[in-house]
C-alpha cells in the first residue's frame, strides 16, 4: 500500500465531519489531537526510533506529513508518552482515544490503511465513573421547593425530556408540539431530534407561555433566549450541592432505563451518537441486584449446585 499522509487525510475526515453536521468547535478538537498524535509519529520515524526520548517542543512543531499506517504500539506509546508529559485526566484521554478512532475507522473503510491499530488500545480506567444524581422521588422533592413558575419549569423540563441545558435554552414555543407530546430539540452538531413530554410539564408550558405563539419558550434579556448561565445559578440556588442540570439528565436517563431496560430508546432520546456514552448514565438498581442474586446465587437460593 502507498504511503498516505496525516497532513492529506486529516482534511479529508475534516470534511467528512463536516458532512455529518458537526459543530466546528468539534471538528477543531477532533484535529487538534489527531494532529497531536501526527506529529508524534513523524518524530518517532525521523528522530527518535526507539522512543527513548526527545525535546517535548518538537510536539508542538513538527511536519504532519507522517505515514498514517502506524502499529497499536506506537499509538499506546503516544498516550503513555502524552500521560507522563502532561496531565490529563482520564476523561480527556478517553476522548482523545475517542477521536483517534474514529479517525481510523474512516482511513479503514476508505482503503487508506491496512488495519486499524485502535482495536488493540485499552482505555484508561476512570475512577468513581458513576456520577452523584437525584432518584425519582428526590426530583420531585426538589421540585416541590421551587415557587417561581418560571424556575420550576426549566427544573421540571430538563427532568420531563432528557435535555441538555443548551437544547432547553434554544427551545422555541413553535417547536412544541402539543398534541403529539413532543419537543423539537437542536443538539450537538445542529443535529435535530425529538423527545417527549408528559402532560403536566406541557400543562406548565401552556401556563407559562399564555397567547404566546411563537419566540423563545425561556426568555432571557431583550427577549433573546435564556442562557445556559442563568440555568446553572438557578440549580445553585434551589438544588443541593453538586446537583446540576447534567445531573438530572442524569437522573432522567436511569430511570427510564431502570423502568424500561430499554438502552437503544435512552441512547435515542439523549441525543447519543454512541451506546457507549450512554451507558455510564445507567445503574442497576438495588433492588434488580438483590432479586438476581437470591433468585440464582447458589448460596442464597439453598441449590447446593
Amino acid at each position: 500500500m502507498e504511503n498516505a499522509y496525516f497532513s492529506e487525510w486529516m482534511d479529508r475526515f475534516g470534511g467528512y465531519l463536516r458532512m455529518r453536521n458537526y459543530s466546528p468547535r468539534t471538528i477543531e478538537k477532533y484535529l487538534q489531537t489527531i494532529r497531536r498524535f501526527a506529529r508524534y509519529a513523524w518524530i518517532r520515524k525521523n528522530l527518535d526510533p526507539d522512543g527513548t526520548g526527545f525535546d517535548a517542543d518538537l510536539l508542538d512543531d513538527a511536519p504532519l506529513d507522517a505515514d498514517v499506517n502506524v502499529s497499536t504500539a506506537l499509538v499506546t506509546d503516544f498516550f503513555s508518552y502524552i500521560t507522563e508529559k502532561r496531565n490529563y485526566r482520564p476523561r480527556t484521554l478517553h476522548r482523545m482515544i475517542s477521536t483517534l478512532s474514529s479517525f481510523y475507522r474512516y482511513l479503514y473503510v476508505q482503503g487508506a490503511v491496512a488495519a486499524d491499530p485502535m482495536i488493540g488500545v485499552e482505555r484508561p480506567r476512570i475512577k468513581n465513573q458513576e456520577l452523584k444524581y437525584l432518584k425519582h422521588s428526590q426530583v420531585i422533592r426538589l421540585l416541590n421547593t421551587i415557587e417561581d413558575e418560571r424556575d420550576h419549569l426549566i427544573v421540571r423540563l430538563i427532568y420531563a425530556t432528557g435535555v441538555r441545558v443548551s437544547e432547553l435554552c434554544s427551545i422555541n414555543i413553535e417547536d412544541i408540539d402539543f398534541e403529539e407530546h413532543t419537543i423539537r430539540v437542536r443538539g450537538k452538531g445542529d443535529k435535530i431530534r425529538m423527545v417527549f413530554v408528559d402532560d403536566e410539564t406541557l400543562e406548565e408550558i401552556e401556563q407559562f407561555i399564555g397567547n404566546k405563539i411563537a419566540g423563545p419558550l425561556l426568555p432571557g434579556q431583550q427577549g433573546k433566549h435564556l442562557s445556559p448561565r442563568t440555568v446553572q445559578h438557578i440549580f445553585r440556588q434551589y438544588a443541593p450541592p453538586g446537583i446540576t442540570p447534567h445531573k438530572i439528565r442524569h437522573s432522567y436517563a436511569s430511570e427510564l432505563y431502570r423502568r424500561s431496560r430499554n438502552l437503544r430508546v435512552v441512547q435515542e432520546n439523549l441525543g447519543h451518537t454512541s451506546i457507549k456514552t450512554t451507558e455510564i448514565y445507567l445503574h442497576t438498581d438495588i433492588d434488580e441486584r438483590k432479586r438476581v442474586y437470591q433468585q440464582y446465587f447458589p448460596l442464597s437460593n439453598g441449590k447446593d449446585e
